[in-house]
């Protein structure tokens, strides 16, 4: 089955509305064990519209490698980008729920303008009082949204990867946090590190 390509077809119905700066905003993190969740929210032209834009999907979808490429125009080429990050520590005090939200707060604010509209991944962001709407598997349907996908998983790879040096034993560099069977194996040998969610399972049952 052919993978789906995203479009520009949300962002054009707003600019009929006569919302000129569109923003898309994704995360990534909300699974692994370790490590911070991070937002990105992205603007994107819509009247230059560059060949590598045929190639942005979601970031799960992408090699790490195109993933990479892709980061890179995207920062030269968008209107704007924003970056949001929430640690560990408030995960932990406030729920990955409301950390993911807080993450994505802190990248549209991040922008350098203020956003005529917001297409967001699956939740909502009424406190931004910004018009929006939420769009399931919504990294599918908007370029923007993709966009801001990748733009999120680079920032936490990298970030992760710089972690694996202050934190070894654990593969981080090489699954970003998440519980793969190598993360598993540091644990129990090592026990949970500093940047370790403490109230994921099973981080929670090794602390004790």
């Amino acid at each position: 089955m052919a993978i789906r390509a995203p479009s520009f077809v949300e962002e054009e119905a707003q600019s009929r509305m006569g919302c000129r700066l569109v923003a898309g905003i994704d995360e990534v993190g909300r699974g692994p064990l370790a490590g911070p969740v991070v937002a990105a929210a992205v603007i994107l032209s819509l009247e230059r519209r560059p060949s590598w834009l045929s190639f942005v999907r979601d970031s799960k979808q992408l090699t790490p490698r195109r993933r990479d490429l892709l980061f890179d125009r995207i920062r030269h080429d968008a209107v704007a980008f924003g970056v949001g990050a929430v640690s560990h520590e408030v995960i932990d005090e406030q729920g990955i729920v409301a950390a993911t939200k807080a993450a994505m707060m802190a990248a549209v604010e991040r922008l350098p303008m203020r956003p005529d509209f917001l297409l967001i991944d699956a939740v909502g962001l009424p406190a931004l009082n910004l018009p929006q709407r939420s769009i399931i598997k919504g990294d599918a349907h908007s370029l923007s949204i993709a966009a801001a996908s990748i733009v999120a998983k680079v920032t936490r790879d990298r970030l992760m990867a710089e972690l694996e040096g202050l934190f070894p034993g654990y593969g981080l560099a090489r699954n970003k946090g998440y519980g793969t069977p190598q993360h598993l194996e540091g644990l129990r040998r090592l026990g949970p590190c500093p940047i370790h969610r403490k109230t994921f399972f099973p981080v929670r049952e090794l602390l004790g």
